[in-house]
């Protein structure tokens, strides 16, 4: 299978000391592989190192040191990258020792962490998404957080400045201090604050169509939506910063007096969600409380299919799919329909594991199989 010059695609992967990976050295075909092992064996900490040079973090939310391979001092990662605009190399190490991270991109450090993140262009898609759906509010916020850092120009700054200002506004609610001192964290707070609303806002509006085409098609027909959730009433559907600081700064002083008793910021980005909801008997739910298994595992498919949507519109190229066992408690008829859809929207590569070959069909079987045992992979 021939892979579009616009597709971004992995073409060479080291590891040392990562997870269960002593030593890894592997040439990746641009179309991409199927890796079929036992549980255990590293099928999941492959893909795992991939997307850790993607936002230098595991998407399992593990921290650092855990990635270390036991008995080690510390992990190193390096990936050569064919169509990623602006980086055919992205590497880091990591040392327990001071939990120390050091990242380059073409042979270079970047100027700040943030900007090497999204350096390749990745979706990762794997079972423990479901928590998206069926998990807490944080959840979705840590999800739509890395969508628009990797992908919305100013997204990240504009988070650091509110997380930062929030510190400092609950460090003095805590203690009890005047009205007078928040003021002077207020400034920072709102417009910082404004920007992230109005981004995630946009978003949404503009994700909300394709989430639920996709839905419906796996569901066959099911219709779910999703919709900007956000603490600060009326800014559902705000686009404009300024506007939507204007409706943080009322809602905060409508809580002053709760806020000082419990000493704690109660409005804001941080408390925001991301409603995705079924409609059944005539009413939308919301999936998390009233979606059955295979809804909410929908829902989450359908929704790593619009990031990797948003990876295409913002970077003009395809992005890596990378799939861990997706199909893993999917009944055959929706396995069947995101197979289908995939085969449609996703042709850039693809690097997926399964525990069997028989479920591995993605690119009508086209895709070499490797096999993965004790952390070494068999080509």
């Amino acid at each position: 299978m021939t892979v579009a010059p616009t597709s971004a695609a992995f073409r060479e992967l080291r590891l040392r000391q990562f997870r269960n990976f002593a030593e890894l050295d592997l040439r990746l075909p641009p179309a991409g592989v199927a890796i079929i092992g036992d549980n255990g064996a590293g099928k999941t900490n492959l893909l795992e190192a991939l997307y850790y040079l993607e936002i230098f973090r595991s998407f399992r939310g593990a921290p650092d040191e855990r990635l270390v391979r036991f008995g080690e001092d510390g992990f190193f990662a390096r990936a050569a990258v064919d169509g990623a605009s602006g980086a055919s190399e992205v590497a880091v190490g990591f040392e327990r020792r001071g939990r120390r991270k050091r990242v380059s991109v073409n042979g270079a450090p970047p100027e700040r962490l943030g900007d090497a993140l999204g350096s390749v262009g990745a979706v990762v898609f794997s079972p423990s998404d479901v928590a998206l759906v069926a998990g807490s509010p944080a959840e979705r916020r840590r999800f739509l957080d890395i969508v628009l850092s990797l992908n919305r120009p100013g997204y990240l700054p504009a988070l650091q400045r509110y997380r930062h200002a929030l510190r400092n506004r609950n460090a003095l609610l805590r203690t009890g201090a005047s009205p007078a001192l928040l003021l002077a964290w207020e400034s920072g707070l709102l417009e910082s604050g404004g920007r992230v609303m109005a981004m995630r806002a946009e978003w949404a509006l503009l994700a909300g169509a394709g989430f639920s085409r996709r839905y419906e098609a796996i569901s066959q027909g099911q219709s779910a939506r999703l919709a900007y959730a956000p603490s600060v009433p009326q800014a559902g559907e705000l686009v404009d910063a300024a506007q939507a600081a204007e409706l943080l700064r009322g809602a905060l002083a409508r809580v002053a007096v709760r806020e000082r008793d419990r000493g704690v910021t109660l409005v804001g980005p941080h408390r925001d969600d991301l409603a995705l909801l079924v409609h059944r008997a005539g009413e939308d739910r919301d999936l998390r409380d009233y979606g059955s298994g295979g809804q909410q595992r929908t829902a989450a498919i359908a929704l790593r299919m619009v990031e990797a949507e948003t990876i295409r519109q913002a970077r003009g190229r395809e992005p890596v799919v990378l799939l861990d066992d997706v199909f893993a408690e999917l009944d055959p008829g929706r396995s069947r329909r995101i197979l289908e859809l995939l085969e449609e929207e996703e042709p850039g590569q693809a690097i997926l594991t399964a525990p069997k070959q028989s479920d591995l069909e993605v690119r009508r079987g086209s895709l070499p199989h490797w096999r993965i045992e004790d952390g070494k992979v068999l080509a």
